[in-house]
Order: C-alpha cells, then sequence, then structure tokens
C-alpha cells in the first residue's frame, strides 16, 4: 500500500475545514439586512412550515420562532457564522459540529418536502459526525494548541 501526502488526522482536519467553509459559504450569502431587519428568512420559514405535511413542524414553528422572529433570525445568521468559524479554527470544535447537525437536522425536518437541499444537508451532518467520531479537532485546530477536548 503507498503512502499518502497527508495522513489520516490531516484528511480529517481538511474534512472539518470544508464542513466550516461550507457553513460560512452559507453566511455569506445570507441578504444580512433581509434577514434580520426584515426577517426575511423567518417569513419565508412561516411559508414553508405553514404547507408542511407534518403539523408537528407546523406546530414547533408557531410555538417556537414565530413569536421570536427577530431573534430566530440572529440565531440562524450567527448561528452559521459561529458554526463556520469554529470549524475551521477548529475552536470548540465539538461544540461546532454538535451545532452543524442541530441546523441541518432543522433544516431537513423543515425542507422535508423540498428533496433538492436534502442531500446537501444529509452529507453536511455526516460530515459533522464525523468529526465527532473521530476528533477531528486533533490536527490544524486552537482545540489542540490550548488542550482542549483531550486533543493530543
Amino acid at each position: 500500500m503507498g503512502t499518502t501526502w497527508l495522513t489520516s488526522g490531516e484528511w480529517l482536519a481538511v474534512l472539518r475545514i470544508g464542513l466550516g467553509l461550507w457553513w460560512l459559504e452559507s453566511f455569506r450569502h445570507k441578504d444580512k439586512r433581509a434577514w434580520l431587519q426584515r426577517g426575511a428568512g423567518i417569513s419565508w420559514g412561516a411559508s414553508v412550515a405553514e404547507k408542511h405535511r407534518l403539523p408537528l413542524v407546523r406546530a414547533g414553528f408557531d410555538s417556537l420562532v414565530k413569536p421570536h422572529p427577530r431573534t430566530m433570525a440572529y440565531a440562524v445568521v450567527f448561528g452559521e457564522l459561529a458554526t463556520g468559524v469554529g470549524l475551521v479554527l477548529g475552536f470548540l470544535t465539538p461544540v461546532a459540529a454538535f451545532a452543524s447537525i442541530v441546523l441541518n437536522l432543522l433544516y431537513f425536518v423543515l425542507m422535508i418536502s423540498d428533496w433538492a437541499e436534502q442531500g446537501q444537508n444529509l452529507m453536511m451532518i455526516l460530515a459533522a459526525v464525523v468529526v465527532l467520531g473521530t476528533h477531528a479537532w486533533n490536527v490544524w485546530s486552537i482545540d489542540r494548541l490550548i488542550g482542549l477536548f483531550g486533543a493530543r
């Protein structure tokens, strides 16, 4: 078996960083003014939840998101930013990977009727699970530099 130019730990760091860059792109392409001042993303989510085939999604959106549209808009926009930065820099990586899973699960459930984006959500969940399961913060990370989460 031949050698590769990166170790397995380095490849896992590449996966972690790539996942983080994906979140940073999601943050970058959002119209922040529309989201934060007009609640555009939340109003779009409301229209999706209103037509959702699962009553639990409609009820959850109406009880958790609808009463706090501005707070939820900030949570989504800056949650994506924090998740991306955490994964790219390898800082609080398990927290960022868990946030990635939660965000993608929420997007997956909300968009269950639009299978066009489901592959992206599922692959991002898979990548985050691999990051968590393999401790992908052990290479090229702030967590390693400061010895967090048993980084070695």
